[in-house]
């Protein structure tokens, strides 16, 4: 179950990103686009609260099996993914990028830890190097990928040599921030994407 949870975190903003360019030119699409996200926010908010009972739905995303879960890792995912639509849309290569970094990069940092994480780092014994590398090279290649899919539809226009680097400098802050032991404070699902957008604001403003 464990796996089929991160194939659900990996799968669904990926598919949400590629699907962006399905909508039409209008100034609201992405407001029609946000309302997926924001439909499944609710869905979330009932089965949390436990308004109704779905099994199926509470082991398939979260940990423990809790329906109170939904409310907290999987509501947020939804939310950023609904921000990220309507605040950069696909104009943008910030959105982009911090969904990336969400879905692939964090998504595939947990299946690595948990498979070959046995070399823990120092200041968070939670976290592994095989998870935080794997957070980097899948984060960097699925932003990249993101990034040409788009820039090749015609939405925006990069310079490949300081895009490439700029990403690099993403993911690896992006990860760095993954493996600090703040788990109790701040879900990775908010710590991760809002720090992001912060970094690639930065990154791309300049």
């Amino acid at each position: 179950m464990k796996l089929s949870r991160k194939l659900v975190h990996i799968l669904s903003g990926l598919f949400f990103m590629v699907s962006w360019p399905l909508f039409s030119t209008s100034s609201t699409s992405r407001y029609f686009a946000s309302l997926v996200p924001l439909a499944n926010g609710l869905k979330l908010l009932v089965y949390g609260l436990s308004l109704v009972t779905d099994e199926g739905l509470v082991k398939s995303v979260t940990r423990e099996g809790k329906p109170e879960e939904l409310l907290r890792g999987p509501l947020y995912y939804v939310l950023i993914l609904a921000l990220c639509a309507v605040v950069f849309w696909r104009d943008s290569p910030v959105g982009l990028i911090s969904l990336s970094m969400m879905s692939g990069g964090d998504g595939v940092a947990d299946i690595m830890g948990r498979k070959f994480g046995t070399e823990k780092i120092p200041y968070n014994k939670k976290k592994s190097w095989a998870g935080s590398i794997s957070m980097f090279a899948f984060g960097f290649l699925t932003s990249l990928g993101m990034l040409y899919y788009f820039s090749s539809l015609g939405y925006f226009q990069l310079n490949w040599v300081s895009t490439v680097k700029s990403v690099a400098v993403i993911s690896f802050l992006a990860s760095v921030i993954e493996s600090l032991p703040i788990g109790e404070l701040i879900d990775d699902n908010l710590s991760v994407p809002l720090a992001t957008m912060i970094i690639a604001y930065m990154c791309f403003s300049l």
